[in-house]
């Protein structure tokens, strides 16, 4: 008895192995880093309230630079910021982007971003989270795409920045090339 015992409790093991490894292949996502499984470009555009712009503002605030260099060392940022297909910002938002920014160097323009994309249009529906340093000296830089909601879910990826706009102090523009390798 024990040994007819054993060989059903193999047999079943050596199915449900199997039946594992024929899941795994047949629903498994195929990673390929040189091809993102969604890419679109986005602007974000920031407006610094500068205590006469309240009605535009997007920004504000929320902690004052420290006198450590000259580079707004220390300054907290918390932002409600359009996000728009074209570099306009009168053009229609598609979504916005809160969170918040700090200078984190007092030797250079550099700043660390952590904030999340809030899509509700006809095109997608749910969230992007992204974070990552803002190396302002570069022509270009990525912040990670650390995941999502909705039409999102679970993603990762890379959002690439690039300046497109600073015509003052207290407004600045950024495209943002945004590559999702992870999709589900």
């Amino acid at each position: 008895m024990a040994q007819i015992v054993h060989k059903y409790t193999l047999l079943i093991l050596l199915s449900v192995l199997i039946m594992h490894s024929l899941f795994t292949i047949v629903y498994s996502k195929n990673f390929d880093e040189k091809m993102p499984c969604k890419r679109f470009s986005l602007y974000y555009h920031d407006i610094l309230f500068n205590g006469t712009n309240l009605a535009n503002a997007t920004s504000a605030t929320a902690v004052n630079r420290t006198q450590l260099g000259d580079h707004k060392h220390g300054m907290l940022v918390v932002f409600d910021d359009p996000m728009t297909k074209q570099n306009n910002l009168l053009t229609p938002p598609v979504a916005r982007a809160q969170g918040f920014y700090f200078y984190d160097s007092k030797d250079e323009w550099n700043a660390w971003f952590a904030f999340t994309l809030i899509f509700n249009s006809t095109e997608h529906k749910g969230t992007l989270n992204i974070m990552g340093a803002d190396l302002m000296g570069e022509e270009t830089r990525d912040l990670s795409v650390v995941g999502g909601t909705g039409d999102f879910f679970m993603t990762r990826g890379i959002a690439t920045l690039l300046t497109d706009g600073q015509p003052n102090a207290f407004y600045f523009r950024v495209n943002m090339d945004i590559k999702l390798y992870e999709c589900y």
